[in-house]
């Protein structure tokens, strides 16, 4: 359906991370170099149109079409007429060996995503539909600066990385729906390329890393493929500490790890705000353990939150101040601003820690899995027998990775603490770290079960049978199930009549709805939403006269008008009745489908 916005989406994110990177010392690995422009690149387009929209320029997909092919393009065509063009060989190397498996991993990934996504035919849950909503907002608009009196859920002062991203990739094809249930699989399966690279550099063993990438692969409570903006800010957590921890190599590699940081911080108002703490967490520890002032690591960081707060925080405060920008990110501070609670947190005990189960939340599942949790374990007992070396260079990222997990460790354990910030949607954050640590543990049995000459394969397999059977196939089972539509549908009718309406009206008829506009745009079709003269209709147009009806109609160009159990839960049953039955009995208005839960009508 959307070869072409998949491909100019493989266009975006390479040319925009090869433009951002082509200065500095890349990896001398083909795949790895490649592999992280994309991750790169994906920060770029965040953080480059947000100054485009900040400028007025239109978020178009051709603009950046043009800024990701410009500079590849001119360095092709130079090294052409200099006959200096060389096709790259892929060895067969160890390293590549390990990236190929790591590929593997990603695509066992995206298909166990790509499959839940589309094993219903409709967007689950409710954040979905609103996100629908503000894609096809910026994909016609070409802004995420709010126009007129209707507002969007996730718009402006809401961080705005997801839906312009979503939008800029939808103008290339005609469906929302599939844009955002592919482009979220995808995103959310290139963590596990960004992930393995990122900890690859930050414990310097490639094996360790695969095996922590497995790990992450493979925990229940790791981002599912619900449709929300925390589905972008994770993956971008693992480009900008790739980005940070190659400041080693290359001084220069502050840059595009400022630019992956503004788009981490301009993504979600919850993971955001986690990403600057892991940072500084991150920053401190590397400092006291090398013993000195990290210049451009602090640099990559604070030029970072510099670009978000000015293409996006700044003008946010200054056009709805500073309590209003904080309730437009759903925050109602009281007397404090450190009591931020969500709506599934709880409290947990062990065992949910413990088993992984087969049902599960689907916007942030909970659970790390037996033998992952059994390995954490072993970890911190190694860390224990071992902590008199844990300070030498070679095992700083131990002491990391140990800050992170107890961090990670009390915020989703937070509920009934008064300093909290949405504990239930830190699994997937607490997820890394316990990944990183089951690596360390995986190496503790390895040289333990030396000493009892046991094979080292023979442990491998088993671990990795305890993970597939104990974590992964939970997850698995969880990311291919039914998801639910949404707490706003009335009845089974409604549902069965709209899913009838998606399948059988082509994609961008006008459509008008007296009650939900979500349904309308995410199901593929059109109402423009954010016209005020459309929500304007809504609220006066159902009291008036057929004739007055059908004239508006055809001068807006509306084809279809849909009635249906919640405009009869809003407007009244009775009402709702009877001007059903006023328009059946007109001959302006053609019932072309019915049943208890919604009526289509074609105007005539």
């Amino acid at each position: 359906m959307g070869i072409t916005s998949i491909i100019l989406f493989l266009i975006y994110t390479f040319g925009l991370g090869y433009t951002a990177t082509f200065f500095i010392k890349n990896s001398e690995n083909f795949l790895e170099r490649n592999l992280m422009r994309m991750g790169v690149g994906l920060g770029a387009v965040i953080t480059i149109g947000l100054l485009l929209n900040l400028l007025r320029i239109p978020l178009d997909w051709r603009i950046f079409l043009f800024l990701s092919l410009t500079l590849p393009l001119y360095h092709l065509l130079r090294n052409i007429k200099t006959f200096q063009v060389k096709i790259p060989k892929l060895k067969i190397t160890r390293s590549n060996l390990v990236i190929f498996i790591m590929l593997l991993i990603f695509l066992a990934t995206l298909y166990m995503y790509e499959k839940g996504a589309f094993v219903y035919p409709y967007l689950e849950d409710d954040d979905s539909w609103s996100h629908a909503m503000a894609v096809k907002y910026v994909s016609i608009e070409k802004t995420v600066f709010q126009q007129g009196s209707v507002a969007f859920h996730y718009m402006d002062p809401y961080p705005p990385a997801y839906d312009m991203l979503f939008g800029i990739l939808h103008q290339t094809n005609n469906s929302v729906y599939w844009t955002l249930k592919f482009f979220n699989a995808l995103i959310i399966s290139l963590s596990i390329i960004f992930f393995y690279f990122f900890v690859k550099e930050f414990i310097g063993n490639k094996n360790k890393a695969l095996f922590a990438t497995f790990a992450l692969a493979s925990v229940p409570a790791f981002l599912s493929h619900f449709i929300w903006a925390l589905a972008l800010t994770v993956p971008l957590y693992f480009v900008s500490f790739y980005c940070t921890e190659r400041i080693k190599y290359d001084k220069k590699w502050f840059i595009p790890a400022a630019i992956a940081v503004a788009a981490t911080l301009t993504s979600s108002p919850t993971h955001s705000t986690y990403f600057g703490l892991f940072f500084i967490l991150y920053y401190l520890a590397k400092v006291i353990l090398e013993k000195k002032i990290l210049l451009y690591h602090a640099l990559a960081g604070f030029l970072g939150l510099f670009l978000s707060f000015s293409f996006w925080w700044a003008p946010m405060i200054f056009k709805y101040g500073f309590r209003g920008t904080l309730t437009g990110l759903g925050v109602h501070p009281k007397a404090s601003l450190v009591a931020i609670e969500g709506t599934a947190d709880r409290v947990y005990t062990i065992n949910d820690f413990i088993w992984a189960k087969t049902t599960n939340m689907i916007n942030n599942p909970i659970g790390i899995g037996f033998v992952l949790s059994t390995l954490v374990l072993v970890a911190l007992i190694s860390l224990m027998l071992k902590y008199k070396n844990l300070l030498k260079g070679e095992n700083h990222w131990l002491v990391i990775g140990l800050i992170w997990f107890l961090f990670a460790l009390y915020a989703v354990n937070a509920a009934n603490f008064p300093i909290k910030l949405s504990p239930f949607r830190v699994w997937m954050l607490f997820a890394i770290p316990v990944s990183i640590l089951a690596a360390e543990g995986m190496w503790f049995l390895k040289g333990l079960g030396k000493k009892f000459r046991l094979s080292p394969i023979i442990i491998f397999i088993l671990v990795i049978v305890g993970i597939l059977f104990t974590s992964a196939y939970q997850k698995y089972t969880v990311n291919t199930a039914q998801w639910p539509p949404g707490g706003f549908w009335t009845s089974d009718e409604e549902i069965q009549g709209y899913m009838w309406f998606k399948d059988n009206i082509p994609s961008g008829t006008r459509v008008f709805t007296f009650s939900n506009n979500a349904l309308i745009i995410g199901l593929d079709k059109f109402i423009c939403h954010w016209c005020d003269n459309v929500k304007d209709y809504q609220r006066n147009g159902f009291n008036q006269t057929i004739e007055q009806n059908y004239n508006w109609f055809k001068k807006e160009q509306y084809e279809y008008v849909i009635i249906d159990g919640q405009a009869a839960r809003r407007l009244g049953a009775d009402e709702t009745n009877n001007k059903v039955q006023v328009l059946i009995n007109s001959n302006r208005f053609n019932p072309v489908f019915n049943n208890n839960g919604m009526i289509l009508f074609k105007v005539v």
